[in-house]
């Protein structure tokens, strides 16, 4: 709630009324896939020191803000904590989150479906920056123009809005976040090979009850990897710590790693038990 009340409502809406751009500073690119669209370039360029500290800002997001936060946090620390489609789908979609399908194969279109939205997003915004240094629309055999209105319209609105939000009574309430969210895609990518945040288990006091896997927002089969003793290593986990909160035995711990890559008491970060 702070941080949609004050980054994506105030912040922006205070300095549109001081003639300034409009600016929401915890929106991420390539969630925010028109940051580098010709019309937001101009208009930060051409608000002196202010645009040019947003565009640094935005930047600098990207390259150092999400994988230095990615490592001591995790994914959680976005798609938990700052995220709106986050926040509406653990408040609005909450009732629905047991419809997230657990299945190998609902896994499988999963990490095809948003690793190929955030290809695309990375190919419409490599179109968009040379159309914008060279003025020529035409990026290989492709329009530049019509690359992005199709994101736009098929992603941004379609998929993010429509099917994002209208889907959660039929398969639950993380639609988006796991089968098109390309900041997802590219925080779970970090988290997954470079990252001191963890679901750990202890597979030996597992007694199947199947709570987490059920609770689960993020259709992940938590039971497979805690019958195992394994610790849970995907990237679409974002770290709510549902499965944690349900399991009667305690055997779901949110830890961190230490700089050995052994887990100490002082780190535990999330356990009810």
């Amino acid at each position: 709630m702070f941080f949609q009340t004050c980054f994506a409502f105030l912040i922006p809406e205070i300095l549109v009324r001081l003639n300034k751009p409009y600016f929401d500073f915890k929106n991420i690119w390539p969630l925010d896939y028109s940051f580098f669209f010709d019309s937001r370039i101009n208009e930060l360029l051409a608000n002196g020191t202010l645009g040019l500290f947003m565009l640094g800002w935005g930047i600098a997001l990207i390259i150092l803000g999400v994988p230095v936060l990615v490592y001591f946090f995790g994914k959680r620390w976005y798609c938990s904590w700052v995220c709106g489609c986050g926040g509406l789908a653990e408040t609005l979609g909450d009732p629905y989150r047991q419809l997230s399908n657990k299945s190998l194969k609902a896994w499988k279109i999963e990490r095809w479906m948003i690793h190929s939205v955030l290809v695309f997003s990375v190919v419409m915004t490599a179109a968009v920056l040379y159309t914008y240094w060279t003025g020529a629309s035409w990026f290989f055999f492709v329009d530049s123009y019509k690359l992005r209105e199709v994101y736009g319209a098929w992603i941004g609105a379609g998929f993010a809005g429509v099917v994002g939000t209208g889907f959660y009574p039929v398969m639950g309430n993380r639609v988006w976040c796991r089968f098109g969210c390309p900041l997802a895609a590219y925080l779970g990518l970090i988290q997954r090979f470079k990252s001191r945040f963890r679901i750990t288990t202890n597979g030996g006091q597992c007694i199947s009850c199947g709570n987490c896997s059920t609770y689960c927002e993020m259709g992940i089969d938590v039971r497979w990897y805690a019958q195992r003793g394994q610790n849970i290593v995907r990237s679409s986990c974002v770290g709510c710590g549902i499965c944690s909160s349900v399991c009667p035995r305690g055997v779901l711990n949110l830890e961190v790693k230490n700089e050995k890559g052994r887990l100490g008491k002082e780190e535990l970060i999330g356990n009810t038990n």
